[in-house]
């Protein structure tokens, strides 16, 4: 019979090993990158080709940002993220909410709903997304980026998931000590959900900061453009830099790999967090 020191070992090994298999998962593209990008474009093109120079030069590097202006994308990329997560969180933790602590009509249905929309691809609904943004003027606008990305069933899911597995006995002392569904929700879920939300945050970030097809269609205006869009500039029908194409990926990829870094507990914490049956 396993003890409680040896499970705890098994469970640290297994979250150690985890991590280490998602951080080389991450990392070693951006190592790959990096080791071509300082490389020059005749040693790109030489056989064998090297992993590694003698002699690496940041002259990619320099030509990506005088070609493209790659800072005004990344902060295009950022304001989106930022509030595309922060309205997700919002409106999921709410309908999440609504999910395992109200009773109205219909709920299993809705709820229904809400996972054949996981089901569903994007580009099924690109079409009738692009007239509406249309229709209400907002080309070229950062609302017009972030409003696609405001609500998902995923998040709903992964929210009540986490809701289910808090106790009863929170809620019934709320309730007798006066709090409000609000005011639980707001002063003790949410506290107590912040593995979960963290995880969810993060996850949303890599979908949201990645995307490419979206904002190619709602932006045509050099000030909009997001990062994505932006290196894709760097490929012309005259020459192709690979050295150019590397160093504007490396750069793009960077917030992504930041985001894991900083994330890594929190997104194995909240992936496990919400493991009950609903």
């Amino acid at each position: 019979m396993m003890t409680a020191r040896k499970l705890r070992k098994i469970k640290d090994g297994s979250s150690f090993a985890l991590k280490l298999i998602l951080g080389i998962a991450f990392i070693c593209p951006l190592i790959i990158g990096v080791a071509f990008s300082v490389q020059t474009e005749e040693a790109l093109v030489t056989y064998p080709l090297r992993l590694f120079t003698t002699d690496p030069t940041l002259e990619n590097f320099m030509e990506v940002f005088r070609k493209v202006p790659l800072l005004l994308y990344l902060k295009n990329s950022v304001i989106v993220c930022f509030f595309a997560i922060i309205g997700q969180v919002v409106f999921s933790s709410l309908a999440a909410y609504a999910f395992v602590y109200f009773d109205f009509r219909f709920k299993k249905t809705l709820w229904t709903l809400v996972l054949m929309t996981m089901m569903i691809p994007g580009e099924v609904v690109v079409i009738t997304n692009y007239v509406t943004v249309q229709n209400l003027g907002l080309i070229n606008t950062y609302l017009g980026l972030i409003i696609t990305n405001l609500i998902s069933g995923t998040a709903i899911f992964m929210m009540r998931q986490y809701y289910m597995t808090l106790s009863k006995d929170f809620k019934e002392a709320a309730t007798i000590d006066g709090c409000g569904d609000m005011g639980f929700l707001f002063r003790i879920a949410t506290p107590l959900s912040l593995p979960t939300i963290s995880a969810l945050a993060i996850y949303l970030f890599v979908g949201i900061y990645n995307a490419f097809f979206w904002p190619l269609l709602v932006t045509n205006k050099d000030t909009m453009r997001t990062v994505q869009i932006g290196i894709s500039f760097l490929v012309t029908s005259d020459i192709i830099s690979y050295g150019q194409i590397l160093a504007g990926a490396v750069v793009a990829i960077i917030p992504s790999v930041i985001a894991y870094i900083f994330g890594q507990d929190y997104i194995i914490k909240g992936m496990t967090a919400g493991g009950v049956k609903g």
